[in-house]
């Protein structure tokens, strides 16, 4: 069922900001950015060997799922997606199974993804997401 890790999620404050920071400490360059105005959320993937970084930050300070778990955690670790193939009927898989989502059906996610968020009590408190892409980033 899970292909492969795609991306681990860092929640941060300052996108532009944090984006500096890792390019200073790791030499590394962001892929692609993002505004995801719907979630109020502004993304930006780094590439890592096969796997990404996603730095998340609210558009707004306590604006969106962001805004608040920064409120309530601060800056840090956010989620773990990992790539899958056909997100819906997986899904509904794993509805059927009594699994709880919090996304019972796939929606947008970043660079073209359809994404789903699973209940972090399902996982040991980890927020887990699936992610399935049609192309490569």
């Amino acid at each position: 069922m899970l292909k492969q890790i795609d991306h681990i999620g860092i929640a941060v404050s300052n996108l532009d900001e944090s984006l500096k920071k890792y390019e200073k400490l790791f030499r590394i360059k962001v892929k692609h950015v993002e505004t995801l105005e719907e979630i109020s959320t502004q993304i930006a993937f780094i590439p890592v060997g096969e796997v990404m970084l996603e730095l998340v930050a609210p558009l707004a300070p306590g604006e969106g799922r962001i805004g608040e778990f920064l409120e309530k955690h601060g800056e840090g670790l956010h989620h773990i997606a990992y790539r899958v193939e056909h997100l819906e009927e997986l899904l509904a898989e794993m509805k059927k199974a009594g699994i709880k989502l919090r996304d019972d059906r796939p929606r947008p996610g970043g660079a073209g993804s359809w994404i789903a968020f699973l209940s972090p009590e399902e996982t040991g408190n980890v927020l887990t997401e699936l992610v399935e892409r049609e192309k490569e980033l």
